[in-house]
């Protein structure tokens, strides 16, 4: 884990991932606002459809959204992140090696990795990972027909690391608390804030009972 990507990681984190359809592709810019407003750390944007030029334009975009108030980070794409000056890429298992993003991307970039297993987790960590996204935890419909894993996949895996944590996957405030509980550091959240009926109050929200949950945790430990 490299300290000085570190640094740019605030915990507990809430991560917004990005689904412009879910909002309305010419509304994501203010619903990203909205959220970064009201609490969001991170903001992971995963467009999967979008060549790499529309990709680019759309983190220009964001970028100044996120600039000394959030992370953002682009999924799988190393060469978008670096070009619109994100915070760090978050790899899938079929994306680059951490070790070369780390090359390319100098000891500055906040690398994730996505995960699903104690397994993985402990390859990431040894790969040089700064943080996980673990899931899928809860049903999703990002994920139709992927049986859930649970908040145990969170405890195993945090018995097994030190790497933070971001649980992902049909979570939302009705079982926010169990995750925490489980020992996640953060959560990664789609349709709980794209979808909101006010984005802003739903992400204060989401960061008010992260943070009960974190210190309550830390205070245990």
């Amino acid at each position: 884990m490299s300290d000085v990507a570190a640094r740019r990681l605030a915990l507990p984190a809430l991560c917004l991932v990005t689904d412009r359809h879910l909002c309305g592709e010419h509304r994501l810019a203010e619903v990203v606002a909205a959220t970064v407003a009201g609490g969001a750390t991170m903001v992971q944007l995963r467009e999967k459809d979008l060549p790499a030029g529309e990709l680019y334009a759309l983190g220009r975009q964001l970028r100044p959204l996120a600039t000394g108030r959030c992370a953002l980070v682009v999924n799988d794409r190393l060469d978008v992140a670096l070009a619109c000056r994100a915070d760090g890429v978050q790899l899938g298992a079929t994306a680059l090696p951490l070790a070369e993003a780390r090359r390319l991307g100098g000891p500055a970039l906040l690398l994730g990795r996505s995960v699903h297993s104690v397994a993985e987790a402990i390859a990431a960590e040894r790969e040089g990972a700064d943080f996980l996204i673990l899931g899928t935890i809860y049903a999703t419909r990002s994920h139709p027909g992927q049986a859930p894993a649970g908040p145990g996949l969170v405890a195993s895996v945090r018995a097994a690391v030190r790497l933070p944590i971001i649980a992902i996957g049909g979570i939302d405030r009705s079982n926010l608390a169990e995750v925490m509980a489980a020992g996640a550091d953060g959560v990664a959240v789609i349709s709980a804030l794209l979808a909101a009926p006010d984005p802003r109050a739903s992400a204060a929200s989401l960061a008010a009972a992260l943070e009960a949950g974190w210190h309550k945790n830390r205070e245990k430990a």
